[in-house]
């Protein structure tokens, strides 16, 4: 089996009142993030029917690429915003494609 990588879908909800400020937050993520070495999409999408949903669509060359991406510093000064702002920690699944 060859490494295909991992894909990622991680989806945000914002706490009532707070859409601008978690959409603030998470769109300075998507910069530095595409930065990131193995990053090879990264893209914020926000539901058409629910402006709370916010959910983020990756790819990653491998695991460790991901991992190091979780450990970034912009990554981590979110998750400190994190709690005043979602209703509840995020929902970050990976993926591989099935052939």
């Amino acid at each position: 089996m060859t490494d295909q990588g991992v894909r990622v879908v991680a989806r945000v909800v914002a706490r009532p009142g707070k859409v601008e400020e978690l959409r603030a937050v998470l769109q300075g993520l998507v910069e530095p993030t595409r930065k990131e070495l193995g990053c090879v999409t990264y893209e914020l999408l926000q539901n058409k029917t629910d402006p709370t949903d916010f959910t983020f669509v990756e790819e990653w060359t491998s695991e460790a690429a991901l991992d190091a991406h979780l450990q970034s510093p912009h990554l981590q000064d979110a998750r400190v915003k994190l709690p005043g702002l979602a209703v509840a920690d995020p929902d970050i699944r990976r993926y591989t494609v099935v052939e």
